[in-house]
């Protein structure tokens, strides 16, 4: 059982070794990278190839550890108690199942997606330490030890927005998705938008790399965004030439695609300002 990418998912070499040693591990695989990289996208396409069942668990600031185990809602069992429903003889119809006790549970062994831990309270991590090593949790309202029957494939993604404890890191297998270089966007964006021409694919990169080098940037483009942006110039039927900045106008076209905040068009508003000074 060995994961070498999909015919959607371009995967690095060392991407295509973290996920195998995970894999082989029994590991949960910690995956961080820039926002749009990915790292989502890798969970699916490790299910796919693999031939499993996906869970994603997606995290929240709000969200609790304990709801990926299991939730015991009191509330009801207390109405349903006041309305003499006999439902409140078995504890059990009262108790919400998470996404961990879903994938303990499942007759296969499936993926687990734990996708953005970092959202959460500093604490999170910590609090699911013992449950993501031993692969099994105990359930305090009806007495029983839930254990997975088949260990699940956990792939955990952060985008590195608070630091994580160390003892949860030593029991992840680590990985970061650096972005990929020109000739391997390439590759991702004929997977997306297969056929597309040459010329039109190699300006726009040349572009796309220009913008995310440019100095004061304050959020790159991604490689999500790059492709939002092909199909809007795919869509306008635009070539090469079209691309072509000048010193009157630095932003490039369709630049909503690229530029997330007002500090980044103003930026290369200003630089257009200054290029048409130095005439």
């Amino acid at each position: 059982m060995r994961f070498s990418g999909t015919d959607r998912y371009i995967v690095p070499q060392d991407l295509e070794i973290a996920v195998n040693a995970a894999v082989t591990l029994e590991r949960p695989l910690l995956v961080k990278g820039e926002p749009g990289t990915g790292k989502t996208e890798l969970a699916r396409q490790v299910a796919e190839a693999l031939d499993m069942p996906i869970l994603e668990w997606h995290i929240k600031s709000t969200t609790r550890a304990q709801q990926g185990l299991y939730e015991y809602d009191a509330v009801s069992r207390l109405r349903d108690s006041q309305l003499g429903d006999d439902r409140v003889n078995d504890v059990a119809n009262y108790i919400k199942r998470g996404k961990l006790w879903e994938a303990f549970a499942a007759p296969e062994r499936v993926v687990l997606l734990i996708d953005e831990i970092d959202k959460a309270d500093i604490e999170f991590p910590n609090d699911l330490l013992q449950e993501l090593d031993r692969m099994e949790f105990f359930v305090y309202e009806t007495g029983e030890t839930v254990r997975a029957a088949n260990r699940p494939v956990v792939i955990i993604t952060s985008n590195n927005e608070k630091e994580l404890p160390d003892a949860f890191l030593r029991r992840c297998f680590f990985h970061f998705i650096t972005f990929p270089d020109a000739d391997t966007l390439a590759k991702i964006v004929e997977v997306h938008h297969p056929g597309i021409k040459s010329g039109l694919l190699t300006a726009a990169l040349e572009q796309f790399f220009e913008i995310r080098d440019t100095p004061g940037l304050k959020k790159k483009p991604s490689t999500s965004e790059v492709l939002d942006w092909l199909k809007l110039l795919l869509a306008e039927d635009l070539t090469p030439e079209d691309l072509k900045r000048d010193g009157a106008n630095a932003l490039p076209k369709l630049h909503g695609a690229l530029l997330k905040n007002e500090q980044d068009v103003a930026l290369f508003e200003r630089l257009a300002f200054m290029a048409r000074g130095q005439r």
